[in-house]
Protein backbone atom coordinates (compact mmCIF):
# COMPACT_ATOMS: atom_id res chain seq x y z
CA UNK A 1 0.00 0.00 0.00
CA UNK A 2 1.68 3.66 -0.77
CA UNK A 3 1.89 5.89 2.20
CA UNK A 4 0.06 9.26 1.91
CA UNK A 5 -0.97 12.10 3.90
CA UNK A 6 -3.88 11.97 5.61
CA UNK A 7 -4.17 15.46 6.93
CA UNK A 8 -1.98 18.46 6.93
CA UNK A 9 -1.78 21.14 9.58
CA UNK A 10 -0.79 24.98 10.13
CA UNK A 11 -1.05 27.56 12.36
CA UNK A 12 -1.45 31.38 11.65
CA UNK A 13 -0.47 34.48 13.76
CA UNK A 14 -2.76 37.75 13.92
CA UNK A 15 -1.31 41.03 14.87
CA UNK A 16 -3.64 43.95 13.65
CA UNK A 17 -2.19 47.12 15.58
CA UNK A 18 1.72 46.95 15.39
CA UNK A 19 4.06 48.28 18.25
CA UNK A 20 4.03 51.71 16.76
CA UNK A 21 -0.03 51.97 16.77
CA UNK A 22 -0.56 51.37 13.33
CA UNK A 23 -3.71 49.47 12.62
CA UNK A 24 -4.08 47.35 9.70
CA UNK A 25 -7.83 48.48 8.56
CA UNK A 26 -8.47 45.10 6.69
CA UNK A 27 -8.21 43.24 10.10
CA UNK A 28 -9.54 45.64 11.87
CA UNK A 29 -12.72 44.58 13.86
CA UNK A 30 -16.15 46.07 14.53
CA UNK A 31 -15.69 47.76 18.23
CA UNK A 32 -18.03 50.44 19.15
CA UNK A 33 -16.24 53.94 20.36
CA UNK A 34 -18.01 53.30 23.80
CA UNK A 35 -16.91 49.35 24.09
CA UNK A 36 -13.29 50.50 22.63
CA UNK A 37 -13.16 53.40 25.63
CA UNK A 38 -14.18 50.70 28.09
CA UNK A 39 -11.17 48.58 26.93
CA UNK A 40 -8.78 51.40 27.49
CA UNK A 41 -10.33 52.54 30.98
CA UNK A 42 -10.26 48.85 32.46
CA UNK A 43 -6.53 47.91 31.18
CA UNK A 44 -5.36 51.39 32.71
CA UNK A 45 -7.54 50.59 35.55
CA UNK A 46 -5.47 47.14 36.01
CA UNK A 47 -2.41 49.06 35.38
CA UNK A 48 -2.61 51.37 38.61
CA UNK A 49 -4.69 48.96 40.27
CA UNK A 50 -1.43 46.32 40.20
CA UNK A 51 1.05 48.52 40.96
CA UNK A 52 -0.46 50.10 44.11
CA UNK A 53 -1.01 46.10 45.39
CA UNK A 54 2.44 45.73 45.09
CA UNK A 55 3.20 49.02 46.58
CA UNK A 56 0.72 47.34 49.87
CA UNK A 57 2.51 44.43 49.65
CA UNK A 58 5.80 46.15 50.09
CA UNK A 59 5.15 47.74 52.92
CA UNK A 60 3.10 44.78 54.73
CA UNK A 61 0.11 45.98 54.24
CA UNK A 62 -1.32 42.98 51.77
CA UNK A 63 -0.08 39.24 51.58
CA UNK A 64 1.71 37.60 48.32
CA UNK A 65 0.05 38.30 44.43
CA UNK A 66 1.01 38.17 41.56
CA UNK A 67 2.11 40.41 39.04
CA UNK A 68 -0.18 41.53 35.87
CA UNK A 69 1.48 44.43 34.78
CA UNK A 70 2.08 43.99 30.72
CA UNK A 71 -0.82 41.19 29.89
CA UNK A 72 -3.41 43.88 29.81
CA UNK A 73 -4.61 43.16 26.65
CA UNK A 74 -4.35 39.30 26.56
CA UNK A 75 -6.93 39.80 29.77
CA UNK A 76 -8.99 42.40 29.28
CA UNK A 77 -10.08 42.03 25.23
CA UNK A 78 -11.45 38.46 25.55
CA UNK A 79 -13.69 39.62 28.80
CA UNK A 80 -14.84 42.14 26.35
CA UNK A 81 -16.09 39.80 23.94
CA UNK A 82 -18.33 37.41 26.55
CA UNK A 83 -21.43 38.58 28.46
CA UNK A 84 -22.81 38.33 31.75
CA UNK A 85 -24.43 34.96 30.99
CA UNK A 86 -21.26 33.65 30.19
CA UNK A 87 -18.95 31.65 32.62
CA UNK A 88 -15.26 33.32 33.01
CA UNK A 89 -13.23 30.96 34.21
CA UNK A 90 -9.59 32.52 35.32
CA UNK A 91 -6.37 31.66 36.49
CA UNK A 92 -4.42 33.78 38.81
CA UNK A 93 -3.20 36.88 36.61
CA UNK A 94 -6.61 38.23 34.97
CA UNK A 95 -7.69 41.31 37.31
CA UNK A 96 -8.40 43.54 35.02
CA UNK A 97 -10.99 40.78 33.38
CA UNK A 98 -12.36 40.40 36.75
CA UNK A 99 -12.53 44.28 37.23
CA UNK A 100 -14.55 44.46 34.13
CA UNK A 101 -16.50 41.32 35.11
CA UNK A 102 -17.65 43.94 38.66
CA UNK A 103 -15.56 42.25 41.06
CA UNK A 104 -15.01 45.10 43.53
CA UNK A 105 -11.12 45.69 44.37
CA UNK A 106 -11.81 45.64 48.19
CA UNK A 107 -12.10 41.59 47.24
CA UNK A 108 -9.27 40.82 45.69
CA UNK A 109 -6.98 42.56 48.54
CA UNK A 110 -9.66 40.50 50.79
CA UNK A 111 -8.55 37.50 49.00
CA UNK A 112 -4.79 38.21 48.88
CA UNK A 113 -4.57 38.75 52.71
CA UNK A 114 -5.78 35.64 53.44
CA UNK A 115 -9.79 35.81 53.66
CA UNK A 116 -11.15 33.83 51.28
CA UNK A 117 -14.78 36.25 51.64
CA UNK A 118 -12.29 37.62 48.83
CA UNK A 119 -13.74 34.72 46.46
CA UNK A 120 -17.30 35.49 47.02
CA UNK A 121 -18.42 37.47 44.27
CA UNK A 122 -22.15 37.71 44.50
CA UNK A 123 -22.15 41.04 41.52
CA UNK A 124 -21.07 38.05 39.25
CA UNK A 125 -21.89 34.76 40.04
CA UNK A 126 -20.87 33.46 36.69
CA UNK A 127 -17.01 34.37 37.58
CA UNK A 128 -14.79 31.82 39.26
CA UNK A 129 -12.89 32.31 42.00
CA UNK A 130 -9.12 32.65 41.50
CA UNK A 131 -6.93 29.41 40.66
CA UNK A 132 -3.65 28.74 41.99
CA UNK A 133 -3.45 24.69 40.84
CA UNK A 134 -2.10 24.96 37.92
CA UNK A 135 -4.55 24.02 35.02
CA UNK A 136 -7.17 22.55 37.64
CA UNK A 137 -9.72 25.30 36.54
CA UNK A 138 -9.85 24.18 32.79
CA UNK A 139 -11.18 21.03 33.80
CA UNK A 140 -14.40 23.00 35.79
CA UNK A 141 -14.79 25.37 32.48
CA UNK A 142 -15.03 22.14 30.35
CA UNK A 143 -17.64 21.00 32.93
CA UNK A 144 -19.45 23.94 33.19
CA UNK A 145 -19.82 24.36 29.30
CA UNK A 146 -21.07 20.65 29.07
CA UNK A 147 -24.00 21.66 32.22
CA UNK A 148 -24.99 24.51 30.05
CA UNK A 149 -25.98 22.38 27.44
CA UNK A 150 -27.38 19.83 29.70
CA UNK A 151 -29.27 22.69 30.74
CA UNK A 152 -30.55 23.81 27.47
CA UNK A 153 -28.28 27.14 27.50
CA UNK A 154 -27.09 27.02 24.01
CA UNK A 155 -26.32 30.48 23.81
CA UNK A 156 -23.84 29.81 26.98
CA UNK A 157 -20.00 29.81 26.53
CA UNK A 158 -17.18 29.91 28.60
CA UNK A 159 -13.88 31.87 28.62
CA UNK A 160 -10.79 29.69 30.14
CA UNK A 161 -7.55 31.36 30.88
CA UNK A 162 -4.15 29.35 31.38
CA UNK A 163 -0.68 30.29 31.30
CA UNK A 164 2.17 28.62 29.45
CA UNK A 165 3.52 26.69 32.36
CA UNK A 166 0.07 25.18 33.03
CA UNK A 167 0.05 23.62 29.16
CA UNK A 168 2.93 21.26 30.71
CA UNK A 169 -0.28 19.88 33.09
CA UNK A 170 -2.13 16.52 32.57
CA UNK A 171 -5.54 18.95 33.27
CA UNK A 172 -4.50 20.76 30.21
CA UNK A 173 -4.48 17.86 27.98
CA UNK A 174 -7.63 15.81 29.53
CA UNK A 175 -9.73 19.90 29.47
CA UNK A 176 -8.98 20.16 25.93
CA UNK A 177 -9.63 15.90 24.91
CA UNK A 178 -13.26 16.57 26.14
CA UNK A 179 -13.75 19.71 24.86
CA UNK A 180 -13.28 18.19 21.97
CA UNK A 181 -14.63 15.12 21.97
CA UNK A 182 -18.10 16.81 23.93
CA UNK A 183 -18.39 19.82 21.08
CA UNK A 184 -18.41 22.15 24.08
CA UNK A 185 -18.69 25.89 23.91
CA UNK A 186 -15.08 26.57 25.72
CA UNK A 187 -12.61 29.25 24.58
CA UNK A 188 -8.74 28.69 26.46
CA UNK A 189 -6.90 31.54 26.41
CA UNK A 190 -3.31 30.80 26.72
CA UNK A 191 -1.55 33.83 28.22
CA UNK A 192 2.29 33.12 27.10
CA UNK A 193 4.25 35.50 29.17
CA UNK A 194 7.35 33.54 28.11
CA UNK A 195 7.76 32.49 31.39
CA UNK A 196 6.63 29.17 34.09
CA UNK A 197 8.23 31.48 36.99
CA UNK A 198 11.62 31.52 36.27
CA UNK A 199 11.64 28.57 33.22
CA UNK A 200 11.68 30.07 29.81
CA UNK A 201 9.33 28.66 27.26
CA UNK A 202 11.46 26.84 25.28
CA UNK A 203 13.28 25.03 28.26
CA UNK A 204 9.65 23.83 29.06
CA UNK A 205 8.63 22.85 25.83
CA UNK A 206 9.60 22.21 22.16
CA UNK A 207 6.91 22.96 20.61
CA UNK A 208 7.57 25.92 18.13
CA UNK A 209 4.12 27.30 19.42
CA UNK A 210 1.19 26.58 22.31
CA UNK A 211 -1.55 27.26 19.41
CA UNK A 212 -0.18 24.06 17.60
CA UNK A 213 -1.45 21.72 20.51
CA UNK A 214 -4.66 22.49 19.84
CA UNK A 215 -4.33 19.98 16.59
CA UNK A 216 -3.99 16.75 18.90
CA UNK A 217 -7.66 17.14 19.66
CA UNK A 218 -8.81 18.47 16.08
CA UNK A 219 -9.77 21.79 17.60
CA UNK A 220 -9.40 25.43 15.78
CA UNK A 221 -6.51 27.45 17.22
CA UNK A 222 -4.44 30.65 16.12
CA UNK A 223 -1.49 32.70 17.81
CA UNK A 224 -1.76 35.82 18.43
CA UNK A 225 -0.02 39.29 19.41
CA UNK A 226 -0.96 39.04 22.90
CA UNK A 227 0.03 43.19 23.36
CA UNK A 228 -2.36 44.01 20.50
CA UNK A 229 -5.25 44.58 21.94
CA UNK A 230 -7.64 44.55 18.66
CA UNK A 231 -5.74 41.34 17.37
CA UNK A 232 -6.86 39.22 21.08
CA UNK A 233 -10.60 40.68 20.36
CA UNK A 234 -10.81 39.65 17.30
CA UNK A 235 -9.76 36.32 17.35
CA UNK A 236 -11.46 35.43 20.93
CA UNK A 237 -14.98 37.24 19.53
CA UNK A 238 -14.44 34.58 16.46
CA UNK A 239 -13.95 31.68 18.83
CA UNK A 240 -17.13 32.70 21.10
CA UNK A 241 -18.99 33.46 18.31
CA UNK A 242 -18.38 29.51 16.64
CA UNK A 243 -18.92 28.08 20.19
CA UNK A 244 -22.23 29.70 20.59
CA UNK A 245 -22.98 28.53 17.51
CA UNK A 246 -22.52 24.59 18.70
CA UNK A 247 -19.28 24.54 16.37
CA UNK A 248 -17.24 23.33 19.42
CA UNK A 249 -14.12 24.55 21.50
CA UNK A 250 -10.86 26.56 20.21
CA UNK A 251 -7.63 27.22 22.09
CA UNK A 252 -5.65 30.95 21.52
CA UNK A 253 -1.85 31.65 22.38
CA UNK A 254 -1.55 35.25 23.41
CA UNK A 255 2.08 36.09 22.85
CA UNK A 256 2.39 38.74 25.80
CA UNK A 257 5.20 39.36 28.68
CA UNK A 258 5.07 39.55 32.14
CA UNK A 259 7.01 42.86 33.05
CA UNK A 260 7.47 42.30 37.04
CA UNK A 261 7.82 39.15 39.04
CA UNK A 262 5.66 36.18 39.18
CA UNK A 263 4.39 37.05 42.21
CA UNK A 264 5.93 38.97 44.95
CA UNK A 265 7.93 36.45 46.35
CA UNK A 266 9.94 36.58 43.37
CA UNK A 267 13.02 38.05 41.86
CA UNK A 268 12.79 37.42 37.87
CA UNK A 269 16.78 39.57 37.35
CA UNK A 270 18.09 36.10 38.79
CA UNK A 271 16.81 34.53 35.57
CA UNK A 272 16.05 37.50 32.60
CA UNK A 273 17.94 39.58 31.15
CA UNK A 274 16.98 43.74 31.87
CA UNK A 275 17.78 43.65 27.66
CA UNK A 276 14.56 41.25 27.36
CA UNK A 277 12.33 43.14 29.26
CA UNK A 278 13.33 46.55 27.67
CA UNK A 279 12.53 44.98 24.19
CA UNK A 280 9.38 43.99 25.42
CA UNK A 281 8.60 47.12 27.03
CA UNK A 282 8.87 48.87 23.54
CA UNK A 283 5.88 46.47 22.90
CA UNK A 284 3.81 47.88 25.66
CA UNK A 285 -0.46 47.14 25.45
CA UNK A 286 -1.56 50.11 27.01
CA UNK A 287 0.70 52.55 24.86
CA UNK A 288 0.26 51.16 21.59
CA UNK A 289 -3.63 51.30 22.41
CA UNK A 290 -3.54 54.85 23.80
CA UNK A 291 -1.46 55.96 20.38
CA UNK A 292 -4.57 54.14 18.20
CA UNK A 293 -7.43 55.73 20.34
CA UNK A 294 -5.92 59.11 19.62
CA UNK A 295 -5.47 59.00 15.63
CA UNK A 296 -9.10 57.81 15.85
CA UNK A 297 -9.69 61.14 17.40
CA UNK A 298 -11.38 59.28 20.74
CA UNK A 299 -8.77 60.27 23.30
CA UNK A 300 -6.56 63.10 23.93
CA UNK A 301 -4.65 64.28 27.18
CA UNK A 302 -7.07 66.06 29.18
CA UNK A 303 -9.34 63.14 29.00
CA UNK A 304 -6.01 60.84 30.34
CA UNK A 305 -5.51 63.43 33.19
CA UNK A 306 -9.07 63.04 33.84
CA UNK A 307 -9.07 59.22 33.84
CA UNK A 308 -6.00 59.37 35.86
CA UNK A 309 -7.65 61.63 38.68
CA UNK A 310 -10.62 59.21 38.72
CA UNK A 311 -8.62 56.10 38.89
CA UNK A 312 -6.56 56.92 41.58
CA UNK A 313 -9.44 57.77 43.46
CA UNK A 314 -11.48 54.93 42.82
CA UNK A 315 -7.95 52.70 44.47
CA UNK A 316 -7.85 54.93 47.10
CA UNK A 317 -11.32 54.63 48.27
CA UNK A 318 -11.03 51.23 47.49
CA UNK A 319 -8.01 50.64 49.76
CA UNK A 320 -9.50 53.13 52.92
CA UNK A 321 -12.61 50.61 52.97
CA UNK A 322 -10.29 47.58 53.00
CA UNK A 323 -8.30 48.70 55.77
CA UNK A 324 -11.03 50.02 57.79
CA UNK A 325 -12.43 46.15 58.04
CA UNK A 326 -11.90 44.26 61.00
CA UNK A 327 -14.22 41.80 62.05
CA UNK A 328 -12.62 38.80 60.60
CA UNK A 329 -12.30 35.84 62.88
CA UNK A 330 -8.19 35.14 63.53
CA UNK A 331 -8.90 31.46 62.94
CA UNK A 332 -11.26 31.14 59.86
CA UNK A 333 -9.00 29.11 58.08
CA UNK A 334 -9.67 26.37 60.40
CA UNK A 335 -13.50 26.12 59.17
CA UNK A 336 -12.39 25.66 55.62
CA UNK A 337 -10.58 22.35 56.01
CA UNK A 338 -13.20 19.40 56.10
CA UNK A 339 -17.00 19.65 55.85
CA UNK A 340 -17.02 18.40 59.81
CA UNK A 341 -14.85 19.80 62.37
CA UNK A 342 -12.16 16.67 63.21
CA UNK A 343 -10.20 16.47 66.61
CA UNK A 344 -7.19 16.99 65.09
CA UNK A 345 -8.15 19.98 63.56
CA UNK A 346 -10.02 21.09 66.63
CA UNK A 347 -6.04 20.73 68.62
CA UNK A 348 -4.89 22.65 66.02
CA UNK A 349 -7.30 25.97 66.23
CA UNK A 350 -6.92 25.85 70.10
CA UNK A 351 -3.20 26.13 69.59
CA UNK A 352 -3.20 29.06 67.00
CA UNK A 353 -5.27 30.93 69.30
CA UNK A 354 -3.62 30.06 72.09
CA UNK A 355 -0.46 31.59 70.33
CA UNK A 356 -1.54 33.92 69.31
CA UNK A 357 -3.44 35.42 72.46
CA UNK A 358 0.07 34.96 73.78
CA UNK A 359 1.57 37.50 70.87
CA UNK A 360 -0.96 39.62 71.82
CA UNK A 361 0.09 39.52 75.56
CA UNK A 362 3.88 40.32 74.75
CA UNK A 363 2.66 42.87 72.23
Amino acid sequence: MPQKTIKEFSVEYLQILDENGKVDNKLEPEISDDDLLKLYHYMVLSREADTKLIKLQRQGRLGTLPACMGQEASICAPTLAINDKDWFVGSYRELGGRLMRGESLVKTMLLYNGYEEGSYNPDSPRTLPISVVLASQLLYAVGLAYASRQRGETDTVVLAFVGDGATSEGDFHEALNFASVWKVPVVFINQNNQYAISTPRHKQMNSETIAQKAIAYDMPSIQVDGNDVLAVYKATKEAVDRARAGEGPSLIESVTYRMLMHTTADDPTRYREDAEVEGWAKKDPITRFKKYLTERKLWNASKQKKLDADIAAEIDSSVKEFEAMSDFKPDAHFDYVFAEESELIKEQRAEFLENLKGDADNG
